[in-house]
């Protein structure tokens, strides 16, 4: 009984963990900070989000990143929050 309520404690702090990402600035961080930085921002957008700053410079504000190709207004909003450009 007392593993059974170990594994479900341990359980509960991994979900509860990984759903409390901490900020993430796009102009700075790395592919894989941003992945795991942002909801529904796999490695392949996150890699995107990389490119289009090397293209085109830093992003001057959080929902400039609406112009990178495969992330839309309502990823912004789930995110919006998490986004730090400077």
């Amino acid at each position: 009984m007392k593993t059974i309520t170990l594994c479900a404690a341990l359980a509960a702090f991994c979900i509860s963990s990984a759903t409390l990402a901490a900020p993430v600035n796009i102009n700075t961080a790395s592919a894989a900070e941003i992945a795991e930085a942002l909801k529904g921002i796999g490695l392949n957008k996150a890699q995107a989000i990389v490119k289009y700053r090397e293209a085109y410079g830093e992003f001057s504000r959080a929902d400039e990143i609406v112009f990178v190709r495969g992330i839309g207004e309502s990823t912004f909003e789930k995110n919006k929050s998490d986004i730090l450009v400077d």
